[in-house]
C-alpha cells in the first residue's frame, strides 16, 4: 500500500544565520514513511526555475514556491513526498535546495554545505543552469569561498576553492585513525571510485537554451553536448588545471550523466509567472522537453541505497541527516559510512533498549510467587513480544548482533525474576506456614497437649496443618524446601510432646 501523498512541501532543513537545523514537523512526515525512498534533488543558481521542474516531477501545477522576482523564493532544503507514479510500493521525495550563489545571503559558504547534502542525499541530482554549459556556467560551480578539512578533520574555510572540485574535502568516505602525533590519516585513500558508491546519477538542465545542438554541421544530442563541454585540455600549466578542474570532477565523481537542454518556455515580459499560466501558453517545445526530463527521471532513478545495499526508509533518511547535520555544524566532515554505521547501531540499540522494556512491562504483570511452569510460560509471551518489538524497531541488523545482545539481556533479566520469584515463595511459605501453626503454638502454650494421649491430639492439628499448607495456592518453586525447613525445626517439638505422652501414659498405668 503506497504512503499518503503530502499535501504541499516542508521545509526539512532551515538554513538561518549559518546554521543549519532540522525542521521537526517535516521530520515527523519522512519518519512515518516505511517504504523505500526515491530521492530526487535539485541545485544550481538562485531565480533559475528549479522549484518548477520539481513542481512538474510531483504532476503538480503548484507546490514548492515560484516568484517572479529576483529575491530567491526557496531558503535551505524542502521537501515533499507523494507517492512514487512509477513504481508501486515505493515513495517519490522531492528536495528543493536554495539557490546557490544568492547574494541577498552575504555569506555563500553555507552553499557548499546545502550542495553536500542535496548529493549525500539523493538518489538523483539534478543540476538546473540558465542558458549553456560553457566556462561561465561551471564557473557557477566554483565560489570565492569553499570549505575543507584541516589534518584533524575540522572544518576551515578556503579562500578560491571550487565546490565540486572539493567534494573530497568536503566529505569522508570513512573514519579516520588518529596515529601516535595526533594526526588524522585514514587506512585507505577516499578515492573518486569509492564516491562512486555513494553519489547519485548527475542530470544537467539547460534552461532557456537557444542554440542549435550542432557541430559543425553534424547534429548531436543533449548527451554529446554536455560531455563536449566536459572535455579536458591537455597541458599541465595552472590555467589547464584550473579548466579542467571541475570537468575532471564530474566526470569522476558522476559515471552516470545525463542533459537536457530547454528552450525559454514563453515571452520575456510574463516569464517567472509559470505556474499563474495555463499549459496552452507555455511554449509546445518547452513543455515537450519538460515532460522529456521528467519521464526520464522518474524512470530511470532508483530507490536511495545504504553502503551495505539496503533500501533507504524515511526513518533511516532521517537519522542520516541527522548525522550529517550534526557533523556540519560541529565543524567535522560528514562520514559516508561512518554515519551508516553510526545509525544503524543508534537505532538498533534503542531498538533493544524497547524490546527489554516491553519485556519487562509484561513481566511485571505476574504477580510473584508464582509456579515455575507459570513464570517460564509468562517469560515464553513476552519474549516473543519483546522480539517483535525489536523487529519493528531494528534497522538492518543484518548479523544479528544486536538480537544476541537483546537475548542476553533477557536471559540475564529472566535468571533475575527466577531467583527473585525464588525468594519471594520462601518469605511467602515461611509467613503462611507461621500462620497456619498459630493454633497449634496456643494449644502447645496452655499445655493441652501434656496429657495422655496428648500426642495423638498433636499429630492431628499438625495432619491439619499440613493439609492447609497444600491446598495453598501461590506457594511458588520453594513449597517443599520451606516445609522440610519447618517440620525440622518443629522436630524437637514433637519429640517432646511424644515423650511427656509416653510418661503420662505409664504414670496413668501404674495408678491403674
Amino acid at each position: 500500500m503506497d504512503a499518503p501523498a503530502m499535501p504541499a512541501p516542508l521545509c526539512l532543513v532551515n538554513n538561518k544565520d549559518g546554521v543549519l537545523s532540522l525542521d521537526p514537523t517535516a521530520l515527523a512526515e519522512l519518519q512515518k514513511v516505511a517504504q523505500p525512498l526515491v530521492v530526487v534533488a535539485i541545485a544550481g543558481p538562485y531565480r533559475t526555475g528549479k522549484s518548477f521542474l520539481m513542481n512538474r516531477l510531483a504532476q503538480k501545477h503548484t507546490g514548492f514556491l515560484l516568484g517572479p522576482t529576483v529575491q530567491a523564493q526557496t531558503k535551505g532544503i524542502w521537501m515533499w513526498c507523494l507517492p512514487h507514479p512509477r513504481r508501486p510500493g515505493v515513495t517519490l521525495v522531492l528536495l528543493d535546495t536554495e539557490g546557490l550563489g544568492d547574494p541577498s545571503k552575504g555569506d555563500s559558504h553555507n552553499d557548499a554545505w546545502i550542495f553536500t547534502l542535496a548529493l549525500l542525499l539523493s538518489s538523483t541530482l539534478v543540476y538546473n543552469s540558465m542558458g549553456t554549459i560553457d566556462q561561465k556556467a561551471l564557473e557557477h560551480l566554483e565560489y570565492p569561498a569553499g570549505i575543507r578539512a584541516d589534518d584533524l578533520g575540522n572544518v576551515v574555510l578556503l579562500s578560491g576553492a571550487g565546490l565540486v572540485t572539493r567534494l573530497s574535502e568536503l566529505i569522508r568516505v570513512r573514519d579516520g585513525d588518529t596515529d601516535s602525533n595526533g594526526s588524522t590519516e585514514t587506512e585507505d585513500e577516499a578515492e573518486d571510485t569509492e564516491f562512486i558508491r555513494f553519489f547519485p546519477g548527475f542530470v544537467w538542465v539547460v534552461r532557456d537554451f537557444t542554440l542549435e545542438l550542432r557541430v559543425g554541421e553534424r547534429p548531436i544530442s543533449e548527451d554529446e553536448y554536455l560531455e563536449q563541454a566536459l572535455q579536458l585540455k591537455h597541458g599541465h600549466g595552472r590555467k589547464v588545471q584550473i579548466y579542467n578542474g571541475t570537468r575532471q570532477c564530474l566526470r569522476n565523481y558522476f559515471p552516470t550523466r545525463k542533459c537536457f537542454v530547454l528552450p525559454p518556455p514563453l515571452g520575456t515580459e510574463e516569464h517567472g509567472r509559470l505556474e499563474e499560466l495555463p499549459e496552452t501558453a507555455l511554449a509546445p517545445r518547452f513543455l515537450q522537453q519538460a515532460a522529456k526530463f521528467c519521464d526520464y527521471v522518474l524512470g530511470s532513478t532508483w530507490p536511495k541505497v545504504l553502503p551495505d545495499g539496503g533500501a533507504l526508509t524515511g526513518r533511516a533518511l532521517c537519522m542520516l541527516l541527522h548525522s550529517y547535520v550534526e557533523a556540519i555544524n560541529s565543524g567535522r566532515l560528514p562520514c559516508l559510512e561512518g554515519a551508516a554505521a553510526a545509525m544503524m547501531a543508534n537505532e538498533n540499540a534503542a531498538a533493544v533498549t524497547a524490546a527489554l522494556e516491553a519485556y519487562a512491562r509484561g513481566m511485571r504483570g505476574l504477580p510473584l510467587p508464582t509456579e515455575p511452569a507459570q513464570l517460564s510460560a509468562w517469560h515464553g509471551e513476552h519474549l516473543r513480544e519483546a522480539l517483535a518489538v525489536f523487529q519493528h524497531h531494528s534497522f538492518r541488523d543484518r548479523d544479528q548482533e544486536y538480537q544476541r545482545r537483546l537475548m542476553e539481556q533477557i536471559c540475564t533479566e529472566y535468571s533475575r525474576l527466577q531467583e527473585e520469584n525464588e525468594a519471594a515463595s520462601q518469605r511467602h511459605c515461611r509467613a503462611l506456614l507461621a500462620e497456619l501453626a498459630r493454633q497449634l503454638d496456643t494449644e502447645l502454650a496452655r499445655g493441652t497437649y501434656a496429657q495422655p494421649g496428648g500426642y495423638h491430639a498433636y499429630e492431628a492439628e499438625r495432619q491439619q496443618l499440613l493439609e492447609a499448607y497444600w491446598d495453598a495456592e501461590g506457594k511458588g518453586p520453594k513449597a517443599e524446601e520451606v516445609l522440610d525447613e519447618f517440620l525440622v525445626g518443629r522436630r524437637a517439638e514433637a519429640e517432646a510432646v511424644l515423650k511427656a505422652d509416653n510418661a503420662l501414659s505409664e504414670a496413668e498405668k501404674q495408678l491403674e
